[in-house]
């Protein structure tokens, strides 16, 4: 394989190679990219990708939140499988009873909220992808990279995973964008919005209990719960901006509404999130098995609290959008579509949700993005 791919060309992008006719079995081998068929794209004109009436660019599009839907549900099911509802809607798992009352300090709900959550992530994957199929588009299968441990802890399956929940490092600056009423993300690209849990952006913090060993200690048991309930929020965030950036190249009014229906779902979660992250109470643990240390702080009082702190100001503030000569209004943000999926690629690689992936797994989310942030309205 590494002679294989030393051969290659470096410029050499994922739709080169299956123009050639590699078969998407050899395509996963050398990482170059994965799709669930072996059918060829068209030439990089616009026009149908195969026979059922998809620009190369919206099939692009929606390849790419299918990915991230599958990565979405791969994680919300271990959360689902510890701290979850166990059904037949969301099989696997049996829960892991310590870890449930930890998370129910945030919320009493929280184990349906998780169930639900993860339900919503199962439909949508398995939705791009058959309306991908449906139009004779290649789909995404990730499948050959569920190479990654999970948790042995009590509760878990067991399976194999794509997603790492146990090295995570958290950017919550999202806190504090949304409550900004001066600054927005897409106009002031350079800003730095303040961390909610400054700790959480340093070093690699564990989501999920990842043995038995870490639910003997209740405050640090805790501290993973509140990991998780910060963890939420942020990953929600992400498709919270996903979706309505990409809207915004696609050509298709029925890919525009594909988009624009799942968006506002993703922007449910994340309010619903932000909400319960706030519930985390104030804590200060250190992992016995890292030594990472984390704290909670009371985000309610100082040096926190205010505007940019104050736990129940859920909702958008009114900020600046598109210039600052107009009034504020109250957005979803950032949505600048320049550039939207690889950023997103980028976000969740710098969290740690990828540690332990192979070269190819992340060649791949890279083609994927590339592709996706290639697509133009009208089809060029």
């Amino acid at each position: 394989m590494k002679a294989m791919w030393s051969s290659m060309k470096a410029e050499m992008d994922r739709r080169s190679f299956v123009k050639n006719g590699l078969t998407a079995a050899t395509i996963a081998t050398t990482g170059v990219g994965l799709l669930a068929n072996n059918s060829t794209l068209l030439a990089d004109d616009g026009h149908e990708e195969h026979s059922g009436r998809l620009t190369r660019g919206d099939a692009a599009l929606l390849r790419f939140a299918a990915a991230a839907e599958i990565l979405e549900t791969d994680l919300w099911v271990q959360y689902n499988e510890l701290g979850g509802v166990q059904d037949s809607e969301v099989p696997g798992g049996s829960g892991n009873p310590a870890y449930t009352a930890a998370l129910a300090v945030l919320d009493a709900d929280m184990a349906q909220y998780i169930h639900d959550n993860t339900d919503d992530e199962i439909t949508h994957q398995s939705f791009l992808n058959a309306y991908l199929a449906s139009k004779g588009a290649d789909t995404v299968d990730l499948e050959p990279f569920r190479t990654l441990t999970g948790s042995t802890a009590r509760g878990s399956s067991g399976k194999l995973r794509l997603t790492n929940l146990t090295q995570l490092t958290l950017d919550t600056s999202w806190w504090t964008s949304y409550r900004s009423s001066t600054h927005n993300p897409d106009l002031d690209p350079g800003f730095t919005f303040p961390q909610a849990i400054p700790s959480l952006a340093v070093g690699e913090h564990t989501a999920i209990p990842r043995t038995d060993a870490d639910t003997n200690d209740p405050n640090f048991l805790q501290a993973i719960a509140n990991t998780a309930g910060f963890h939420f929020p942020t990953i929600e965030q992400g498709g919270n901006s996903l979706y309505p950036s990409m809207a915004q190249r696609a050509t298709s009014v029925e890919v525009l509404r594909i988009l624009i229906s799942i968006g506002p779902t993703e922007t449910m979660h994340f309010q619903t999130w932000s909400d319960k992250a706030g519930n985390a109470p104030p804590l200060t643990a250190v992992d016995p098995v890292t030594k990472v240390s984390v704290t909670f702080p009371d985000l309610n009082s100082p040096p926190f609290g205010g505007e940019d702190f104050q736990t129940n100001l859920i909702m958008p503030e009114p900020c600046p959008f598109l210039s600052r000569k107009l009034p504020p209004c109250s957005i979803i943000r950032p949505t600048e579509t320049q550039g939207v999926a690889k950023n997103v690629v980028n976000f969740l690689t710098a969290m740690g949700l990828f540690k332990g992936q192979s070269g190819a797994f992340v060649r791949l989310m890279n083609d994927l993005a590339e592709d996706a942030d290639e697509a133009r309205r009208g089809g060029r």
